[in-house]
Protein backbone atom coordinates (compact mmCIF):
# COMPACT_ATOMS: atom_id res chain seq x y z
CA UNK A 1 0.00 0.00 0.00
CA UNK A 2 1.37 2.80 -0.84
CA UNK A 3 2.39 5.81 1.76
CA UNK A 4 -0.64 8.33 2.55
CA UNK A 5 1.97 11.39 2.50
CA UNK A 6 2.80 10.49 -1.17
CA UNK A 7 -0.67 11.97 -2.29
CA UNK A 8 0.26 15.33 -0.40
CA UNK A 9 -0.01 16.45 2.79
CA UNK A 10 -2.64 15.01 5.41
CA UNK A 11 -4.11 16.00 8.45
CA UNK A 12 -4.79 13.02 9.50
CA UNK A 13 -2.25 11.11 12.87
CA UNK A 14 -2.22 8.04 10.64
CA UNK A 15 0.99 7.23 12.94
CA UNK A 16 -1.34 7.53 16.15
CA UNK A 17 -3.42 4.75 14.22
CA UNK A 18 -0.58 2.91 13.64
CA UNK A 19 0.38 2.57 16.87
CA UNK A 20 0.28 -1.03 17.90
CA UNK A 21 -0.47 0.63 21.47
CA UNK A 22 -3.72 2.12 20.36
CA UNK A 23 -6.55 2.62 22.26
CA UNK A 24 -9.63 3.32 20.84
CA UNK A 25 -11.11 4.26 24.41
CA UNK A 26 -8.62 6.71 25.35
CA UNK A 27 -8.13 8.10 21.93
CA UNK A 28 -12.04 8.84 22.40
CA UNK A 29 -11.48 10.43 25.43
CA UNK A 30 -8.95 12.87 24.26
CA UNK A 31 -10.96 14.31 21.90
CA UNK A 32 -14.15 14.89 23.86
CA UNK A 33 -11.97 16.92 26.84
CA UNK A 34 -10.56 18.74 23.62
CA UNK A 35 -13.39 20.01 22.33
CA UNK A 36 -15.85 20.35 25.62
CA UNK A 37 -15.04 21.96 29.35
CA UNK A 38 -14.76 18.80 31.43
CA UNK A 39 -17.02 21.27 34.12
CA UNK A 40 -19.81 21.62 31.37
CA UNK A 41 -23.29 19.30 31.72
CA UNK A 42 -24.11 18.45 29.28
CA UNK A 43 -20.81 17.76 27.65
CA UNK A 44 -21.43 18.30 23.62
CA UNK A 45 -20.64 14.94 21.75
CA UNK A 46 -21.63 16.39 18.31
CA UNK A 47 -18.46 17.78 17.44
CA UNK A 48 -15.95 14.81 18.43
CA UNK A 49 -18.51 12.57 16.58
CA UNK A 50 -18.39 14.73 13.33
CA UNK A 51 -14.68 14.85 13.25
CA UNK A 52 -14.24 10.58 14.27
CA UNK A 53 -16.81 10.49 11.30
CA UNK A 54 -15.06 13.03 8.74
CA UNK A 55 -11.57 11.45 9.27
CA UNK A 56 -13.46 7.82 8.80
CA UNK A 57 -14.68 9.02 5.46
CA UNK A 58 -10.97 10.67 4.19
CA UNK A 59 -9.55 7.32 4.79
CA UNK A 60 -12.08 5.51 3.27
CA UNK A 61 -11.58 8.04 0.07
CA UNK A 62 -7.83 7.25 0.41
CA UNK A 63 -8.14 3.63 0.32
CA UNK A 64 -10.30 3.73 -2.98
CA UNK A 65 -7.87 6.30 -4.42
CA UNK A 66 -5.00 3.68 -4.00
CA UNK A 67 -7.33 0.37 -4.80
CA UNK A 68 -8.22 2.15 -8.03
CA UNK A 69 -4.71 3.70 -8.83
CA UNK A 70 -3.04 0.18 -7.65
CA UNK A 71 -5.74 -2.18 -9.46
CA UNK A 72 -3.76 -3.80 -12.63
CA UNK A 73 -0.60 -4.22 -10.27
CA UNK A 74 -2.84 -6.02 -7.68
CA UNK A 75 -4.52 -7.71 -10.31
CA UNK A 76 -1.66 -8.96 -11.85
CA UNK A 77 -0.16 -10.20 -8.57
CA UNK A 78 -2.99 -12.30 -7.85
CA UNK A 79 -2.70 -13.91 -10.86
CA UNK A 80 1.24 -14.69 -11.04
CA UNK A 81 0.04 -16.03 -7.58
CA UNK A 82 -2.69 -18.68 -8.73
CA UNK A 83 -0.95 -19.69 -11.51
CA UNK A 84 2.07 -20.59 -9.28
CA UNK A 85 -0.13 -22.28 -7.45
CA UNK A 86 -1.73 -24.62 -10.12
CA UNK A 87 1.74 -25.62 -10.63
CA UNK A 88 2.76 -26.31 -7.29
CA UNK A 89 -0.53 -28.42 -7.30
CA UNK A 90 -0.07 -29.75 -10.58
CA UNK A 91 3.63 -31.18 -9.44
CA UNK A 92 2.55 -32.60 -6.00
CA UNK A 93 -0.44 -34.50 -7.84
CA UNK A 94 2.10 -35.73 -10.15
CA UNK A 95 4.44 -36.75 -7.18
CA UNK A 96 1.48 -38.39 -5.78
CA UNK A 97 0.46 -40.48 -8.93
CA UNK A 98 4.13 -41.90 -8.50
CA UNK A 99 4.00 -42.50 -4.74
CA UNK A 100 0.94 -44.68 -5.18
CA UNK A 101 1.84 -46.46 -8.32
CA UNK A 102 5.13 -47.16 -6.26
CA UNK A 103 3.31 -48.28 -3.27
CA UNK A 104 1.05 -50.16 -5.77
CA UNK A 105 4.25 -52.52 -7.04
CA UNK A 106 5.40 -52.86 -3.42
CA UNK A 107 2.51 -54.25 -2.53
CA UNK A 108 2.54 -56.55 -5.21
CA UNK A 109 6.01 -57.59 -5.05
CA UNK A 110 6.55 -57.75 -0.97
CA UNK A 111 3.58 -57.45 0.97
CA UNK A 112 1.42 -60.70 -0.60
CA UNK A 113 4.28 -62.27 -1.08
CA UNK A 114 4.89 -61.70 2.96
CA UNK A 115 1.20 -62.48 3.48
CA UNK A 116 1.42 -65.90 1.42
CA UNK A 117 5.16 -67.07 3.08
CA UNK A 118 2.98 -66.67 6.48
CA UNK A 119 0.30 -68.72 5.58
CA UNK A 120 3.40 -71.03 4.58
CA UNK A 121 4.94 -70.47 7.96
CA UNK A 122 1.78 -71.68 9.79
CA UNK A 123 1.35 -74.63 8.01
CA UNK A 124 4.78 -75.61 8.37
CA UNK A 125 4.46 -75.50 12.08
CA UNK A 126 1.09 -77.14 12.71
CA UNK A 127 3.26 -79.51 10.69
CA UNK A 128 5.58 -79.78 12.97
CA UNK A 129 3.30 -79.69 15.87
CA UNK A 130 1.50 -83.01 14.50
CA UNK A 131 4.86 -84.43 13.38
CA UNK A 132 6.07 -84.00 17.51
CA UNK A 133 2.72 -85.56 18.49
CA UNK A 134 3.14 -88.33 16.08
CA UNK A 135 6.14 -89.16 17.55
CA UNK A 136 5.16 -89.52 21.28
CA UNK A 137 2.54 -92.45 20.84
CA UNK A 138 4.92 -94.77 19.75
CA UNK A 139 7.16 -94.62 23.03
CA UNK A 140 4.12 -94.17 25.11
CA UNK A 141 2.22 -97.14 24.45
CA UNK A 142 5.14 -99.83 24.69
CA UNK A 143 5.82 -97.78 27.91
CA UNK A 144 1.97 -97.58 29.26
CA UNK A 145 2.34 -101.87 28.77
CA UNK A 146 5.24 -101.84 30.73
CA UNK A 147 3.60 -99.83 33.76
CA UNK A 148 0.26 -102.35 33.57
CA UNK A 149 2.88 -105.21 33.84
CA UNK A 150 4.47 -104.35 36.90
CA UNK A 151 1.61 -102.65 38.77
CA UNK A 152 0.10 -106.24 38.24
CA UNK A 153 2.65 -108.43 39.17
CA UNK A 154 3.63 -107.38 42.51
CA UNK A 155 2.52 -103.52 43.60
CA UNK A 156 4.19 -103.58 46.66
CA UNK A 157 7.38 -104.13 45.36
CA UNK A 158 7.45 -101.72 42.12
CA UNK A 159 5.28 -99.19 42.84
CA UNK A 160 8.09 -97.00 42.81
CA UNK A 161 9.16 -98.50 39.76
CA UNK A 162 6.15 -97.86 38.42
CA UNK A 163 5.59 -94.72 39.17
CA UNK A 164 9.27 -93.09 38.06
CA UNK A 165 9.07 -93.56 34.64
CA UNK A 166 5.25 -91.65 34.27
CA UNK A 167 7.66 -88.81 35.49
CA UNK A 168 11.06 -89.06 34.50
CA UNK A 169 10.67 -91.19 31.04
CA UNK A 170 7.91 -89.81 29.62
CA UNK A 171 8.62 -87.56 26.23
CA UNK A 172 9.92 -84.25 27.05
CA UNK A 173 9.32 -81.37 24.93
CA UNK A 174 7.63 -82.89 21.60
CA UNK A 175 5.00 -84.61 23.84
CA UNK A 176 3.83 -81.44 25.05
CA UNK A 177 0.21 -80.98 24.00
CA UNK A 178 -0.79 -84.98 24.10
CA UNK A 179 -3.36 -84.47 25.97
CA UNK A 180 -5.38 -82.70 23.05
CA UNK A 181 -4.94 -86.22 21.12
CA UNK A 182 -7.87 -88.19 21.13
CA UNK A 183 -5.58 -91.28 21.54
CA UNK A 184 -3.10 -90.17 24.51
CA UNK A 185 -6.21 -88.69 26.27
CA UNK A 186 -7.83 -91.84 26.10
CA UNK A 187 -4.68 -93.44 27.32
CA UNK A 188 -4.43 -91.27 30.14
CA UNK A 189 -8.11 -91.46 31.39
CA UNK A 190 -7.67 -95.31 31.35
CA UNK A 191 -4.26 -96.06 31.91
CA UNK A 192 -1.84 -93.84 33.49
CA UNK A 193 -4.46 -92.35 35.63
CA UNK A 194 -6.07 -95.90 37.17
CA UNK A 195 -2.71 -96.65 38.14
CA UNK A 196 -1.29 -93.99 39.39
CA UNK A 197 -4.01 -93.41 41.86
CA UNK A 198 -3.72 -96.95 42.62
CA UNK A 199 0.02 -95.97 42.95
CA UNK A 200 -0.77 -93.76 45.30
CA UNK A 201 -3.16 -95.20 47.42
CA UNK A 202 -0.86 -98.20 47.61
CA UNK A 203 2.28 -95.94 49.26
CA UNK A 204 -0.52 -93.56 51.26
CA UNK A 205 -1.41 -97.04 52.96
CA UNK A 206 2.18 -98.46 53.66
CA UNK A 207 3.20 -95.17 54.82
CA UNK A 208 -0.27 -95.69 57.30
CA UNK A 209 0.80 -99.19 58.27
CA UNK A 210 4.95 -98.23 58.75
CA UNK A 211 5.87 -99.65 62.52
CA UNK A 212 8.92 -101.40 63.25
CA UNK A 213 7.98 -102.14 66.46
CA UNK A 214 4.95 -102.35 69.56
CA UNK A 215 4.68 -102.37 72.86
CA UNK A 216 4.71 -106.24 72.76
CA UNK A 217 8.36 -106.53 70.99
CA UNK A 218 10.40 -105.13 67.94
CA UNK A 219 10.39 -106.65 64.68
CA UNK A 220 13.73 -108.59 63.17
CA UNK A 221 16.04 -106.97 61.64
CA UNK A 222 15.50 -108.49 58.57
CA UNK A 223 11.68 -107.77 58.88
CA UNK A 224 12.53 -104.22 59.51
CA UNK A 225 14.83 -104.09 56.15
CA UNK A 226 11.50 -105.07 54.25
CA UNK A 227 9.57 -102.75 55.79
CA UNK A 228 12.13 -99.82 55.65
CA UNK A 229 12.38 -100.77 52.10
CA UNK A 230 9.00 -100.62 51.15
CA UNK A 231 8.67 -97.40 52.87
CA UNK A 232 11.58 -96.30 51.12
CA UNK A 233 10.14 -97.08 47.83
CA UNK A 234 6.65 -95.52 49.15
CA UNK A 235 8.04 -92.47 50.29
CA UNK A 236 9.75 -92.07 47.21
CA UNK A 237 6.69 -92.57 44.95
CA UNK A 238 4.34 -90.16 46.46
CA UNK A 239 7.47 -87.40 46.10
CA UNK A 240 7.57 -88.15 42.69
CA UNK A 241 4.12 -88.25 41.76
CA UNK A 242 3.30 -84.93 43.73
CA UNK A 243 1.51 -81.80 41.67
CA UNK A 244 3.67 -79.93 39.66
CA UNK A 245 1.16 -77.89 37.79
CA UNK A 246 1.04 -74.13 38.49
CA UNK A 247 4.21 -73.88 41.27
CA UNK A 248 7.55 -72.20 40.65
CA UNK A 249 10.30 -74.68 41.01
CA UNK A 250 11.69 -72.81 44.26
CA UNK A 251 8.56 -72.87 45.75
CA UNK A 252 7.47 -76.63 44.83
CA UNK A 253 6.86 -79.18 48.03
CA UNK A 254 5.88 -82.53 48.07
CA UNK A 255 2.85 -82.04 48.22
CA UNK A 256 1.92 -86.25 48.70
CA UNK A 257 4.46 -87.45 50.18
CA UNK A 258 4.01 -84.79 53.20
CA UNK A 259 0.17 -85.09 53.59
CA UNK A 260 0.81 -88.92 54.04
CA UNK A 261 3.34 -88.26 56.84
CA UNK A 262 1.43 -85.94 58.50
CA UNK A 263 -1.58 -88.28 58.25
CA UNK A 264 0.72 -90.98 60.14
CA UNK A 265 1.95 -88.84 62.53
CA UNK A 266 -1.78 -86.63 63.25
CA UNK A 267 -3.29 -90.54 64.00
CA UNK A 268 -0.09 -91.48 66.48
CA UNK A 269 -0.85 -88.35 68.25
CA UNK A 270 -4.97 -88.86 68.06
CA UNK A 271 -3.98 -92.73 69.18
CA UNK A 272 -1.95 -91.58 72.38
CA UNK A 273 -3.63 -89.02 73.43
CA UNK A 274 -7.14 -90.92 73.90
CA UNK A 275 -5.30 -93.84 74.95
CA UNK A 276 -3.44 -91.77 77.65
CA UNK A 277 -6.93 -89.82 78.89
CA UNK A 278 -8.63 -93.04 79.09
CA UNK A 279 -5.37 -94.73 81.41
CA UNK A 280 -4.93 -91.22 83.91
CA UNK A 281 -8.77 -92.09 84.64
CA UNK A 282 -7.89 -95.56 85.54
CA UNK A 283 -4.82 -95.74 86.80
CA UNK A 284 -3.80 -99.36 86.04
CA UNK A 285 -3.96 -99.32 82.33
CA UNK A 286 -1.48 -96.98 82.41
CA UNK A 287 1.88 -98.63 82.43
CA UNK A 288 0.31 -100.76 79.32
CA UNK A 289 -0.69 -97.73 77.46
CA UNK A 290 2.63 -95.85 78.36
CA UNK A 291 4.29 -99.13 76.70
CA UNK A 292 2.27 -98.39 73.42
CA UNK A 293 2.84 -94.96 73.42
CA UNK A 294 7.07 -95.18 73.53
CA UNK A 295 6.25 -98.04 70.56
CA UNK A 296 4.67 -95.62 68.67
CA UNK A 297 7.48 -92.88 68.99
CA UNK A 298 9.81 -95.33 68.31
CA UNK A 299 8.14 -95.73 65.27
CA UNK A 300 8.28 -92.40 64.63
CA UNK A 301 12.14 -91.90 65.66
CA UNK A 302 12.83 -94.56 63.01
CA UNK A 303 10.72 -92.97 60.23
CA UNK A 304 13.02 -90.10 61.57
CA UNK A 305 16.35 -91.77 60.20
CA UNK A 306 14.97 -93.46 57.31
CA UNK A 307 13.64 -90.03 55.87
CA UNK A 308 16.90 -88.63 56.82
CA UNK A 309 18.92 -91.61 55.22
CA UNK A 310 17.29 -91.18 52.05
CA UNK A 311 18.20 -88.69 49.47
CA UNK A 312 15.93 -87.10 47.61
CA UNK A 313 15.29 -88.17 44.30
CA UNK A 314 16.24 -86.09 40.93
CA UNK A 315 12.55 -84.81 39.89
CA UNK A 316 12.90 -84.03 36.11
CA UNK A 317 9.63 -81.95 36.30
CA UNK A 318 11.30 -79.75 39.01
CA UNK A 319 14.71 -78.38 37.57
CA UNK A 320 15.82 -76.89 41.35
CA UNK A 321 19.44 -77.70 42.16
CA UNK A 322 18.44 -77.24 46.33
CA UNK A 323 16.18 -80.68 45.86
CA UNK A 324 19.04 -82.52 43.94
CA UNK A 325 21.70 -81.29 45.93
CA UNK A 326 24.24 -84.01 47.70
CA UNK A 327 22.47 -82.61 50.81
CA UNK A 328 18.70 -82.81 50.35
CA UNK A 329 16.94 -85.50 52.55
CA UNK A 330 13.11 -86.32 52.44
CA UNK A 331 13.34 -85.61 56.03
CA UNK A 332 14.32 -81.60 55.56
CA UNK A 333 10.59 -80.66 53.61
CA UNK A 334 9.00 -82.61 56.36
CA UNK A 335 10.35 -80.81 59.33
CA UNK A 336 10.19 -77.32 57.40
CA UNK A 337 6.66 -78.10 57.04
CA UNK A 338 5.76 -79.29 60.74
CA UNK A 339 8.25 -76.14 61.94
CA UNK A 340 10.06 -78.42 64.02
CA UNK A 341 13.49 -79.86 64.62
CA UNK A 342 12.56 -83.10 65.34
CA UNK A 343 9.62 -85.60 64.58
CA UNK A 344 10.31 -86.74 68.20
CA UNK A 345 9.74 -83.18 69.76
CA UNK A 346 7.28 -82.45 67.92
CA UNK A 347 5.27 -85.80 68.95
CA UNK A 348 5.43 -85.34 72.80
CA UNK A 349 4.95 -81.26 72.66
CA UNK A 350 2.31 -81.72 70.49
CA UNK A 351 0.58 -84.64 72.70
CA UNK A 352 1.39 -82.43 76.10
CA UNK A 353 -0.54 -79.73 74.74
CA UNK A 354 -3.97 -81.71 74.53
CA UNK A 355 -3.11 -83.83 77.18
CA UNK A 356 -3.33 -80.90 79.46
CA UNK A 357 -7.09 -79.71 78.40
CA UNK A 358 -7.72 -83.85 79.60
CA UNK A 359 -6.11 -83.61 82.78
CA UNK A 360 -7.95 -80.53 83.70
CA UNK A 361 -11.21 -82.37 82.96
CA UNK A 362 -10.54 -85.34 85.21
CA UNK A 363 -9.45 -83.06 87.95
CA UNK A 364 -12.67 -80.90 87.44
CA UNK A 365 -15.09 -83.71 87.46
CA UNK A 366 -13.65 -84.75 90.75
CA UNK A 367 -14.75 -88.37 92.48
CA UNK A 368 -12.33 -91.28 92.53
CA UNK A 369 -10.21 -90.94 89.64
CA UNK A 370 -9.16 -87.77 90.52
CA UNK A 371 -8.27 -88.48 93.96
CA UNK A 372 -6.33 -91.90 92.83
CA UNK A 373 -4.29 -89.49 90.30
CA UNK A 374 -3.67 -86.73 92.91
CA UNK A 375 -3.13 -89.06 95.17
CA UNK A 376 -0.46 -91.51 93.15
CA UNK A 377 0.89 -88.17 91.19
CA UNK A 378 4.75 -89.05 91.55
CA UNK A 379 4.63 -92.57 90.59
CA UNK A 380 2.80 -90.98 87.60
CA UNK A 381 5.26 -88.42 86.62
CA UNK A 382 7.96 -91.27 86.86
CA UNK A 383 6.11 -93.52 84.52
CA UNK A 384 5.16 -90.66 82.12
CA UNK A 385 9.12 -89.26 82.15
CA UNK A 386 10.10 -92.86 81.59
CA UNK A 387 8.00 -93.44 78.78
CA UNK A 388 9.51 -89.81 77.15
CA UNK A 389 12.82 -91.40 77.42
CA UNK A 390 12.01 -94.55 75.93
CA UNK A 391 10.12 -93.76 73.29
CA UNK A 392 12.56 -91.30 72.12
CA UNK A 393 15.53 -93.84 71.32
CA UNK A 394 15.74 -95.75 68.08
CA UNK A 395 14.48 -99.32 67.58
CA UNK A 396 17.75 -101.37 68.14
CA UNK A 397 16.82 -102.59 64.09
CA UNK A 398 16.88 -99.07 62.83
CA UNK A 399 20.55 -97.18 62.46
CA UNK A 400 20.97 -94.00 62.74
CA UNK A 401 21.88 -91.66 59.97
CA UNK A 402 25.43 -91.92 59.04
CA UNK A 403 27.40 -89.20 61.12
CA UNK A 404 24.80 -88.60 63.18
CA UNK A 405 25.85 -91.54 65.87
CA UNK A 406 23.45 -93.76 67.65
CA UNK A 407 21.29 -91.82 69.76
CA UNK A 408 22.06 -93.08 72.40
CA UNK A 409 23.24 -91.34 76.08
CA UNK A 410 24.26 -88.36 74.17
CA UNK A 411 20.65 -87.94 73.41
CA UNK A 412 19.35 -89.18 76.40
CA UNK A 413 20.17 -85.82 77.61
CA UNK A 414 18.46 -84.04 74.62
CA UNK A 415 15.17 -84.71 75.62
CA UNK A 416 14.85 -83.30 79.29
CA UNK A 417 12.68 -80.68 78.13
CA UNK A 418 10.48 -83.09 75.99
CA UNK A 419 10.46 -84.68 79.34
CA UNK A 420 9.36 -81.56 81.38
CA UNK A 421 7.03 -80.67 78.96
CA UNK A 422 5.20 -84.02 78.97
CA UNK A 423 5.17 -84.47 82.85
CA UNK A 424 4.33 -80.79 83.69
CA UNK A 425 1.35 -81.53 81.27
CA UNK A 426 -0.27 -84.24 83.66
CA UNK A 427 1.23 -83.33 87.17
CA UNK A 428 1.19 -79.34 86.89
CA UNK A 429 -2.64 -79.69 86.86
CA UNK A 430 -2.53 -81.98 89.79
CA UNK A 431 -1.77 -79.40 92.78
CA UNK A 432 -0.71 -80.34 96.22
Amino acid sequence: MANPEEDGPSYIDYETFLDPGFSPASFANTLVLATNNPNDAPLDLSTPLSKVLFDAQEIDSHIDLLTTRSSIPLLTHTREQTEASTRIISEIDNQVKSLNESYKQLEKEVIQKHAEADEVRQVAARLWETLKLGRAPPELAPLARKKITEHLSDARTHCFRCARPWRGERPGEEGHGLERVNAIKSLQESIIAPVERSVRSLSEQIMREFAIGTATGTATFAQSEETKARTISAMVTLYLISPTSGLKPDRWTPQLLLQALEVYLRNALQSSIASVARSLATLPSLDRTLAEVSARCQNIVALEIILEGTKAPAHPMVPNPKLVSEKANLLHPLLAYLETGSLASYFWRSMAGSLSTRVMEIMNRGGVSARTLKSNKNAVGEAIRECVIRGSQPPNTIAAAKGKGTRTDTEKAGWDREVAVMVGSVIGHLGR
